[in-house]
């Protein structure tokens, strides 16, 4: 099953990025249609050599791209560039703005040379006092404050993925999509600049809020006030962990009832959600031992039956085997250079029913410099020359 929706057909894109921020923005890009020309030095982009945690990097947020090779320390490769921005919709980058003006590809002078290019640079941090700073993922989660809300007080923790690269990749994606439509109409492009620090800043906002309304901090999640009677991890009769929630005074009774605790359900001390949440202390104690009688899966076959907000705790392997991931259209498989594949995670949402199953393989090093290239003009020697003589 797989969707023909390709709105951004015929748009192409130059993406000269590495790592995660940059890269994810031309997926995202690409999954929609765009036509996206990864530009790659000689030795190729070091994010392919990464190993450990770093291994997925390049083949995840690569997926479906042509890969050009060019030298930009040399005066045919930067010629060679010109000409392909010439051709170009958007150009997505994630480097220094010095090292870019060192290969050719200073943003003003693009800006002033190409109007109708819109250019996507993914920064650290927007223009302010902090924009030259270097930025990591996790930099920008210990400086905004979402590494103290996550882990135990003293103890600030990481989100355990590449939250703000990926969620920052789309908000190039976004903000790409939204300046192609504004060209439309007066045919002009835009230099777009994303900030890391500034996507991690919308991702605490709810408790910077919390706090300009209170005036008071939130305390990290583990240790967090509760908002709802069951909102925790429990154990079952069979030793499996599994999160169980009661947010509503419906989901309050459903639970209660199922699990035999008719004595909740009376209490005149518990008729209110404040009351069952000031008196968690004691009423959760008893859920988790009603829990630990049942095993796991006749809980939640029991718990989606009744609509209870369930989830077992699984690690990211397990969704190999999770059957709603499973179905038709819930991953995409890429293949690698060397022949190997992988499966992974389509778009999250659905077009008339169809998720976009795009993805396509991972390119070698290169592999499309002589199409591309020969496309704008240049001979054999003159791509040789621009991609550092290997082609």
């Amino acid at each position: 099953m797989t969707s023909d929706f390709a709105p951004l057909a015929g748009v192409r894109v130059v993406e000269m990025s590495h790592m995660i921020m940059g890269p994810s923005c031309g997926m995202f890009l690409g999954f929609l249609g765009a036509e996206v020309i990864k530009v790659e030095p000689p030795a190729g982009d070091k994010t392919r050599a990464l190993s450990g945690m770093g291994r997925p990097f390049f083949p995840l947020f690569n997926r479906g791209k042509k890969s050009v090779r060019l030298d930009l320390k040399s005066e045919a490769g930067r010629v060679a560039l010109d000409r392909l921005l010439a051709t170009a919709d958007v150009f997505v980058e994630n480097f220094r703005d010095a090292s870019l003006a060192g290969m050719g590809a200073d943003l003003a002078d693009l800006h002033r040379r190409f109007p109708r290019l819109i250019l996507a640079s993914h920064k650290g941090f927007l223009s302010g006092p902090y924009e030259n700073r270097t930025a990591l993922d996790e930099v920008v989660q210990m400086m905004t404050g979402l590494a103290y809300m996550t882990g135990p007080s003293g103890r600030p923790l990481r989100v355990g993925s590449s939250v703000n690269d990926i969620m920052g990749g789309l908000f190039g994606a976004l903000s790409v999509v939204a300046a192609l439509r504004e060209r439309d109409h007066t045919g002009q492009g835009h230099a777009i600049r994303i900030g890391l620090f500034e996507n991690c800043l919308l991702l605490v906002a709810q408790h910077m809020v919390q706090f300009d309304l209170e005036g008071h901090d939130a305390a990290p999640m583990p240790e967090r006030d509760f908002s709802w009677p069951v909102y925790d991890i429990f154990t079952t009769a069979d030793h499996q962990p599994i999160f169980v929630g009661a947010v509503t005074e419906g989901q309050w009774g459903a639970l209660c009832g199922f699990l035999g605790l008719d004595d909740l359900l009376d209490d005149p001390g518990l008729q209110t959600k404040m009351d069952q949440i000031n008196a968690r202390d004691r009423t959760v104690p008893m859920v988790a031992q009603a829990i630990s009688r049942w095993r796991k899966a006749a809980l939640v076959a029991e718990f989606e039956r009744m609509g209870i907000p369930f989830a077992p705790i699984s690690k990211p392997s397990d969704m190999y085997s999770d059957p709603h991931v499973m179905r038709p259209g819930g991953l995409t498989t890429s293949h690698l250079p060397t022949g190997e594949t992988f499966r992974a995670p389509s778009l999250p949402f659905e077009v008339d029913g169809q998720m976009i199953t795009g993805g396509g393989d991972v390119p070698s090093i290169g592999q499309d410099t002589v199409e591309v290239l020969s496309a704008l003009g240049l001979n054999a020697a003159m791509i040789a020359a621009a991609s550092g003589g290997a082609t």
